[in-house]
């Protein structure tokens, strides 16, 4: 995710970090050697029939054009916002069951270290899984060698990890120390960090219908190729100056969309996965009482992963 102080005046005519440009530079680059060609053909040798071309077509396609991907990036951007929603409530269960688990098992600091670093591990695994990584790796460092000898038969191991929590918290339930009450308390902490691992799995799982990106895809080319060609009767010379600003908002926007249609990968502006990890990691250290604790991932040149 780009996180940058908001750009003034001049800056936004130069800033590339954090922008779309490094991304849409090579088919903007091709529409404007395009363009210049089509300007220098039209100026020099003056074909025949070239004023009979009308800019109207390129303007109703353009609006329709933009229409659509209008739509489509809504539909991204509130995939992106569900999957930061998930991850906020993930933070905020995971703060709730450090909560109940003082409250509520006072007496035995060795069971709520192993609930607390069995949730660490849940949200390295899940961040893991969604961005197609090792998951078992991911959660290794917050297990024993006996859990983590029960993943190794366990295809859905964030699942898994879940299951080994409520095992822990059945402990006191099965000694009388933990009221039946009291352990639906904890169980719907768990049943809450179970939805929001199946609600970023449907994000992932469940992308936007191939035929409807790529039609929008294949129109913004369109468009932009023929463009230079409507241009050149009205513009003569300008033409790639216009094509070249019109090639970077619409690729730009389809860029975005394909970014943001799966937020949890590792494009720059998608959901900073690592982070939101490392805040449950020193939140629920913290609850521990352990020092010192890991520091909160940065930004390196405005990108926070």
């Amino acid at each position: 995710m780009i996180i940058r102080p908001r750009p003034q005046g001049w800056q936004l005519l130069y800033i590339l970090r954090g922008s779309i440009v490094p991304a849409v530079a090579p088919r903007v680059l091709t529409i404007t050697v395009l363009a210049i060609a089509v300007s220098a053909f039209a100026e020099l040798w003056h074909p025949r029939g070239i004023e009979r071309v009308s800019v109207a077509p390129f303007t109703l396609l353009g609006l329709v054009l933009s229409i659509f991907l209008s739509f489509r990036n809504g539909a991204c951007h509130d995939r992106w916002w569900e999957g930061r929603q998930q991850w906020g409530q993930l933070i905020v269960q995971s703060r709730s069951l450090a909560r109940e688990c003082h409250a509520l098992l006072p007496d035995d600091p060795a069971l709520r270290t192993r609930v607390l670093r069995l949730a660490v591990g849940f949200a390295y695994a899940l961040a893991a899984r969604l961005r197609e990584r090792d998951v078992r790796q991911a959660a290794a460092p917050w297990l024993d060698a006996a859990q983590r000898q029960q993943l190794q038969d366990r295809a859905n191991t964030p699942d898994q990890l879940l299951g080994m929590i409520a095992a822990e918290l059945a402990l006191p339930l099965r000694q009388g120390r933990l009221d039946p009450y009291l352990y639906g308390v904890l169980e719907n902490r768990l049943a809450a960090m179970s939805g929001i691992q199946a609600g970023c799995e449907r994000i992932h799982a469940t992308p936007l219908p191939f035929a409807y990106t790529l039609l929008l895809h294949r129109c913004a080319w369109l468009f932009c190729v023929l463009l230079p060609f409507g241009l050149v009767n009205t513009l003569g010379w300008a033409t790639p100056v216009v094509s070249t600003v019109l090639a970077y908002a619409f690729f730009g926007l389809d860029q975005l969309g394909e970014e943001m249609e799966d937020p949890f990968g590792t494009e720059p502006n998608d959901l900073p996965l690592d982070a939101l990890v490392r805040t449950i990691e020193i939140d629920l250290l913290d609850s521990l009482g352990q020092h010192p604790l890991p520091e909160p991932l940065q930004p390196c040149d405005y990108v926070l992963t």
